[in-house]
């Protein structure tokens, strides 16, 4: 395709994102939709998915907001159910719903621990297990996880946190040695601190935060426009060769 903006177009593709309510996952729903993809919203607030509706409506694209718990073994593939019914195949997943439990790992409960791995792995390895049979039939596909840098490398009170998105990165890799036969592309973005009302909520503290970003060679922390762009190159035909990646968005961080 001579055009990059063709190369960049979800022109009638359908993206599944999940946290859609808010942060990461509404930026990504508003940036996908404006690049031409109809949306299905998934979180836990009801009111939150009607804001990023909105937005998504705003682009001139649909919509269906969907309401579930993705710590529920049984939610992710309920979602994939009723995404597929409203719309058949699903070409685009965006596994973005997680949760972070900081704490020092002496103070961290087996509950901080099953639900980190529940939300922030088992979530995304049902729905790309639901979505993916389609996605083979039709040959074509693209899963994006959103990870953490913490997922590559360390950082104190984050145990749960980091092993969760480690767990995630090797899903990654794993699940895009199965179906890149089938021309379905899986990659992981691993972002720093990005300023969400999670990532403000946990790095709000300027004693927290300051030598974090004096660590960082860009010196500062993320915007959630920034990860929605990165996972828009990953969702559209631009990105068809990269496969397994685990992209690094944090400011060069892991480089040093």
């Amino acid at each position: 395709m001579a055009d990059w903006t063709l190369r960049f177009s979800l022109e009638g593709r359908k993206a599944l994102i999940t946290g859609a309510s808010k942060g990461i996952g509404a930026e990504i729903a508003a940036v996908f939709a404006d690049a031409g993809a109809d949306i299905v919203a998934v979180g836990r607030d009801e009111a939150d998915l009607a804001a990023t509706a909105a937005a998504v409506r705003g682009h001139g694209r649909e919509c269906l907001t969907l309401i579930g718990d993705l710590a529920d073994a049984e939610t992710p593939g309920r979602i994939a159910a009723e995404a597929q019914a409203a719309w058949g195949t699903i070409d685009i997943l965006v596994n973005n719903a997680g949760v972070a439990r900081i704490a020092p790992a002496l103070e961290l409960t087996a509950e901080d621990w099953d639900l980190s791995m529940a939300v922030n792995v088992r979530a995304p390895f049902l729905l790309s297990r639901a979505l993916a049979p389609a996605m083979i039939a039709q040959r074509s596909g693209k899963i994006v996880n959103i990870s953490s840098q913490t997922g590559v490398i360390a950082l104190d009170d984050h145990a749960a946190y980091a092993s969760s998105k480690g767990a995630l990165n090797a899903l990654t890799k794993s699940l895009m040695a199965e179906w890149a036969r089938h021309n379905i592309q899986v990659n992981a973005i691993c972002p720093t601190v990005v300023l969400t009302p999670m990532g403000k909520e946990v790095w709000g503290e300027e004693d927290k935060s300051r030598p974090m970003i004096e660590a960082t060679p860009l010196r500062r922390f993320g915007e959630p426009v920034e990860i929605a762009d990165c996972a828009l190159y990953l969702a559209s035909p631009a990105s068809d060769l990269v496969n397994g990646a685990l992209i690094m968005i944090e400011g060069g961080y892991s480089s040093l």
